[in-house]
């Protein structure tokens, strides 16, 4: 975990746009949230953009991430925002409460996680009723992940030219990406359902173009 601390901090100074296929789909995962939302939990804040959503709609968030950097940056940049607290923490260590929570939230976190105790820790500190939303990468497999592929590139610079107007990241971005995507294993959609079926039944799971997979995942009452 201190390496991946060391990759976010150093990612955090040089990549302001290195959530953005992540924030493309910050609204579908929000749809899924209930209007009722007093509690809500975001796995990996990262600078807090989901975190700042979240607040949107929830009566009070709390925020964890590994990573100073993440932190003290999704501080700043919250300061108006007085029902979000961010705390530096991992998660798997950090003493979560049980039931405690009517949301919990995670983006592009959970594959530096080992998969089955974090999705255990979820689901036993979500309220009955509550919502589990997971956004995460997954590792391609097959004919049909194959083909896909030109066309997420193609996106994936369409989104990178409407919002930054650029088609490529700086090359000090690149490099700090490059070197976390050394440390990085993906699961596969197969392993994906598999764990869901074990752990959390009824989950409703879909692949997405850009290289990423949603869960979720309400807990029965």
């Amino acid at each position: 975990m201190s390496t991946i601390q060391t990759d976010f901090d150093r990612i955090a100074l040089v990549s302001p746009d290195g959530s953005l296929h992540n924030h493309h789909y910050s609204d579908f995962l929000l749809r899924q949230l209930h209007t009722n939302c007093q509690a809500a939990l975001d796995i990996g804040c990262g600078k807090g953009e989901f975190s700042r959503r979240l607040a949107e709609r929830s009566s009070r968030v709390l925020a964890l991430d590994l990573s100073p950097e993440m932190i003290r940056i999704a501080r700043a940049n919250s300061a108006p925002e007085s029902n979000i607290e961010f705390q530096l923490a991992d998660v798997m260590t950090y003493d979560l409460p049980a039931e405690g929570f009517d949301c919990i939230a995670s983006i592009a976190t959970l594959h530096h996680l080992p998969l089955p105790e974090i999705f255990g820790k979820m689901k036993a500190a979500l309220k009955p009723g509550g919502v589990l939303l997971i956004l995460d990468l997954f590792e391609p497999r097959g004919m049909v992940d194959a083909l896909l592929n030109p066309l997420a590139v193609f996106v994936s610079v369409i989104l990178r030219l409407i919002h930054h107007g650029r088609i490529r990241s700086s090359r000090e971005a690149r490099a700090a990406w490059a070197v976390h995507e050394h440390h990085d294993l993906y699961p596969t959609m197969n392993q994906v359902r598999k764990l869901c079926t074990e752990i959390l039944p009824g989950a409703r799971i879909k692949k997405h173009l850009l290289w990423r997979y949603s869960v979720i995942w309400r807990k029965n009452r």
